[in-house]
C-alpha cells in the first residue's frame, strides 16, 4: 500500500504542481481534503483553495518546480521532504517581480485513503522565501534576537 500511496503523492508534484495540470488535482484529492498549514490564517486549506495556491505560484514563478528530496511511506501516510525552485517574474505577496531565482524548502506529510489524499501537514520556510524576494531584510529579521 506504501508504494501506492507514494504514487499518489508522486503525481500531485509531478502533474498538479510541476505541469500546472489543475484538473488532476480533482482526481487526486479527496472531497473532504483539509491541509494544515500553519501560514494560513485559518490554520487549515481545502481543496479549492490549494489549487488556487498552485495557480498564485505558478503565476508567480513562471519555471516553478517542485524537486522532491526525499519521499518515505509507512501506512496510510506519506512524508515528502522538497525544494521548490523558480524564478519570481510575476507579483508574489506583494512584492514586484525580481527576475531574481528563488528557492523554498518544506516537509508535508500526506494522509492517503482510498488512493486520494484526504488530510496533509505542511511545514515550509516562507520567511527564507520573502527575505530572498527583499519582503523581509536581515536586520530586521535579527533586530529582536
Amino acid at each position: 500500500m506504501s508504494e501506492e500511496n507514494k504514487s499518489v503523492v508522486g503525481r500531485w508534484f509531478a502533474e498538479v504542481t510541476n505541469q500546472g495540470k489543475l484538473e488532476v488535482a480533482d482526481e487526486l484529492l479527496a472531497s473532504e481534503y483539509v491541509c494544515h498549514d500553519p501560514n494560513s490564517e485559518a490554520g487549515e486549506v481545502r481543496a479549492e483553495a490549494l489549487k488556487e495556491s498552485v495557480g498564485y505560484f505558478r503565476d508567480a514563478l513562471a519555471d516553478m518546480r517542485f524537486e522532491i528530496e526525499d519521499m518515505i511511506a509507512e501506512g496510510d501516510k506519506v512524508v515528502t521532504r522538497w525544494t521548490l525552485r523558480g524564478t519570481h517574474r510575476g507579483e508574489l505577496f506583494g512584492v514586484a517581480p525580481t527576475g531574481e531565482p528563488v528557492a523554498m524548502s518544506g516537509i508535508v506529510i500526506s494522509r492517503v485513503t482510498e488512493g486520494k489524499i484526504a488530510e496533509e501537514w505542511d511545514e515550509y520556510d516562507l520567511l527564507g522565501l520573502m527575505r530572498q524576494l527583499g519582503a523581509i531584510s536581515e536586520s530586521r529579521q535579527t533586530a529582536g534576537a
